[in-house]
């Protein structure tokens, strides 16, 4: 039996929806609840994600934004049925933990990715490495991107990141804008992987970090992992699956 909390975001379409599904539902506290209902977009779902997780319970997204990569459609004809028959996807987050130039160290995951940006009209300067074993010993480039394989069509398909199947137990390095190495294209590596971005100039080429939509500025220190204690359970119509949206877009890719 499905008995839902709803949160949406404060769209017009959102409390539409809302109105729609609480006179098609019955209605439950979130500690009564064995599924939580996210109405709104990808950067709701993501926030929505991190502030009830730890409620254990699995999250089914309703897409009233643009895009909704991580989203269902809604239909006044099919999303309550569909309720009961989606089909549940476990995604691990990144885990990133920076060190400032003042030496204060903050943490934070992500869902999607971790960005590291140059914060100034200077180029980045950086140095990349898998546990002891140097990936690019220096990189000029507006950045870098580290992501999940669920958020390997979002902003890492923008900079021709690869697209990773969900399954795969990889995690891409990309880079933003590479000036030198002009021609790096960036690296796929094991999800096991402890990624190190140290800042090789911080004084004269600030850089932030950035976990999803959490951003710490002034960073000198960017150590990333896959953290597998944590994990998020999100549900799918069975024909519209986030395995197949990725796939989807490895097809756009391949053709455009």
């Amino acid at each position: 039996m499905i008995k839902p909390f709803i949160i949406s975001d404060k769209n017009n379409l959102s409390n539409k929806i809302k109105k729609f599904l609480d006179k098609k539902l019955n209605k439950y506290s979130l500690s009564k609840s064995n599924l939580i209902i996210v109405i709104g977009g990808d950067g709701f779902m993501l926030s929505a994600l991190k502030k009830y997780n730890r409620h254990k319970k699995p999250f089914y997204g309703i897409n009233s934004g643009s895009f909704g990569f991580l989203m269902n459609k809604f239909s006044t004809k099919q999303t309550v049925n569909n309720l009961s028959k989606a089909k549940m996807v476990t995604i691990f987050p990144l885990e990133m933990r920076v060190k400032k130039k003042s030496n204060l160290i903050y943490k934070s995951i992500a869902i999607n990715e971790i960005s590291v940006l140059r914060q100034s009209r200077q180029a980045a300067s950086l140095s990349i490495s898998n546990g002891s074993k140097k990936i690019i010993k220096k990189l000029a480039s507006d950045g870098v991107l580290v992501s999940t394989p669920a958020g390997s069509t979002a902003y890492n398909l923008s900079v021709h990141g690869p697209i990773l199947s969900l399954d795969s137990k990889k995690i891409s390095i990309s880079p933003i804008s590479p000036f030198r190495p002009r021609r790096w294209k960036g690296k796929v590596v094991r999800d096991s992987a402890k990624i190190t971005i140290k800042n090789l100039n911080p004084k004269k080429r600030p850089i932030s970090a950035v976990a999803d939509n959490f951003e710490v500025r002034n960073a000198k220190y960017i150590s990333i992992k896959t953290n597998k204690k944590i994990k998020f359970n999100l549900l799918y119509d069975r024909n519209r699956s986030l395995q197949k949206k990725i796939k989807i877009e490895q097809i756009r890719k391949e053709t455009n």
